[in-house]
């Protein structure tokens, strides 16, 4: 059976998104928080709170996952559920001034500590692998099958 082409493109994906999990995720961890934990503080600061649908759309947290990790963070007095008047049925989720003053602390410290690692990319290189992996997540959109995500569930 012939190789597909494209399989040296998925495991070159794999390989890196795995490094960057581990690089990632231990200097979140040693900030006390965990990926995702820290994934909903990064995806709140800087902004007035998000629906459980808008924070899903924009993290990379499961719809099943979401609830538990906002949960934890609640419990810590890092965020607040908020009703909304316009619709009784949605939530926001927003930072708690505990959780804001956490947010300023972590985020600049998380860049810092990434920062390195980008920095054996050029501003053309980094244009060039921003445009490539915009291209295939558009092209796995494009190839959904029916009742699956698409484009519009997803963040652009």
């Amino acid at each position: 059976m012939p190789r597909e082409p494209h399989l040296s493109t998925l495991a070159a994906l794999v390989r890196c998104y795995q490094a960057f999990e581990a690089f990632s995720g231990g200097h979140v961890r040693s900030l006390g928080l965990t990926p995702p934990q820290f994934d909903i503080i990064a995806t709140l600061g800087n902004t007035p709170g998000m629906t459980f649908r808008e924070l899903g759309e924009r993290t990379l947290i499961t719809k099943g996952t979401l609830t538990g990790v906002v949960d934890r963070l609640e419990e810590k007095g890092l965020v607040r559920r908020v009703g909304l008047e316009s619709d009784r049925r949605c939530t926001r989720v927003e930072l708690t001034p505990e959780g804001d003053a956490l947010f300023q602390r972590v985020f600049p410290a998380h860049m810092d500590f990434c920062r390195p690692a980008f920095d054996c990319l050029t501003p053309e290189a980094r244009a060039s692998l921003e445009a490539g992996l915009d291209t295939l997540r558009r092209s796995f959109l494009a190839h959904q099958p029916s009742g699956q995500p698409t484009s519009s569930d997803l963040a652009e």
